[in-house]
């Protein structure tokens, strides 16, 4: 009897509202699933879980070991352009003589000038030796590492 009153007319008006509610509502459940938490479906029930998606690759891991300073082991020759005399050839001596076992190792360096050896002195605090790691040292060129 209610459809009688207005025909087909009204019908597809309250069809329409219908689905665009569900349209709605449905964006509305999915919508705060993002990027940082993650959705478990199961056949019988809709469960969200905050789940904490950190993604940490092995140069972030290298750089969070260092914490802003100069590795022996693994900077490049450009690096060592913020630091007064090292750049070009103090750096390069540096990079050819890697790898170091402890900053002091820098010291004895092969070569070295009174005024080299002073600024390397003068720097130690700037310096910290990790491992040599391939991510940071892509193509095994400490000189150009691919900035032309």
């Amino acid at each position: 009897m209610f459809f009688n009153l207005g025909g087909k007319n009204l019908m597809k008006k309250l069809v329409s509202i219908f689905a665009t509610a569900l349209l709605v509502i449905g964006s509305w459940g999915f919508s705060w699933v993002t990027t940082a938490n993650a959705a478990e479906f199961n056949i019988f029930t809709l469960q969200s879980s905050s789940i904490v998606a950190v993604r940490r690759n092995a140069a972030d891991t290298k750089l969070g070991q260092i914490q802003g300073k100069l590795d022996l082991n693994n900077s490049d020759v450009r690096d060592f352009r913020d630091l007064r005399g090292f750049y070009p050839t103090l750096a390069g001596k540096i990079v050819q003589n890697a790898p170091y076992e402890s900053i002091e190792d820098v010291l004895e360096i092969p070569g070295l000038s009174e005024s080299q050896l002073e600024r390397l002195q003068a720097n130690l605090d700037n310096f910290v030796v990790t491992d040599p790691a391939q991510v940071m040292n892509a193509g095994d060129d400490r000189y150009n590492p691919g900035v032309y």
